[in-house]
């Protein structure tokens, strides 16, 4: 970073794939990085030795971003130990896929619950924080699914199109406190989460020909949150190889 104060940034989801890549980002960029995980705690340890490794310091914390109390109580911890909180990344996200018809109403709101509402549960109390002390980052990761709708994830594009716009409002709420809030659109990227997918066809589908890798996605929300990105709010970064512009 470019401060020689030390940045507090809590990333979600940052025990494997993009979360874990932003993580180690931050933490090479000089942040003392607040690793969210869920239940794989032997991954977000490897995350926390890879930011150690880099030569960043950072921490465990374990809560359910779907989960407004367990939130609130968070943000709260952390505010407590390290008084603020400079940079947040909500990148916490699952996928349930099924086709609209076959979809099971616990598919459509747990997906919303974490994806979408982890938004709220976060940003709310973290922003009033940073607003009171005129700078903040916060940044959310998206898909390109938000942006063009996929087949199959009726509920993952419409969480993902809701942090869109929610970020776009609060970039406007913010603006004048110093605050900036963007969203990273991500394609195909080489996660576990694509795992699954026939990657032939989606290969085709690619312009770039190829998937992309978290580092170049973690390289992206490493500089929104640099104060050299000051002057960009409200803004969704395609990282996509070409498949949607």
């Amino acid at each position: 970073m470019e401060t020689s104060i030390k940045r507090i940034a809590l990333v979600t989801g940052a025990s494997r794939g993009i979360g874990q890549a932003i993580a180690v980002a931050l933490a090479a960029g000089g942040c003392h990085v607040v690793v969210n995980f869920l239940k794989n705690e032997a991954e977000a340890q490897e995350t926390l030795a890879s930011i150690q490794k880099a030569g960043g310091s950072g921490e465990l914390s374990p809560f359910d971003v779907a989960d407004t109390a367990a939130c609130e109580a968070a943000i709260e911890r952390l505010i407590a130990a390290h008084r603020r909180i400079d940079i947040l990344v909500n990148n916490a996200g699952i996928r349930q896929d099924a086709l609209l018809v076959f979809m099971k109403p616990e598919q459509w709101s747990e997906v919303l619950a974490t994806n979408l509402n982890g938004f709220y549960n976060l940003a709310k109390p973290v922003v009033k924080q940073m607003a009171l002390q005129r700078w903040g980052r916060i940044v959310s990761v998206a898909s390109t699914a938000g942006q063009t709708g996929v087949e199959g994830q009726a509920n993952y594009a419409a969480a993902k199109a809701g942090v869109i716009g929610a970020s776009k409002a609060l970039a406007r709420e913010v603006a004048k406190r110093g605050v900036t809030v963007n969203v990273l659109a991500p394609g195909f990227i080489e996660t576990d989460m694509t795992s699954d997918l026939l990657r032939e066809q989606m290969l085709a589908r690619i312009p770039a020909g190829r998937f992309g890798k978290p580092e170049e996605v973690a390289a992206a929300a490493a500089f929104l949150c640099t104060d050299a990105a000051a002057y960009i709010t409200g803004a969704v970064l395609n990282i996509n190889g070409g498949v949607y512009t």
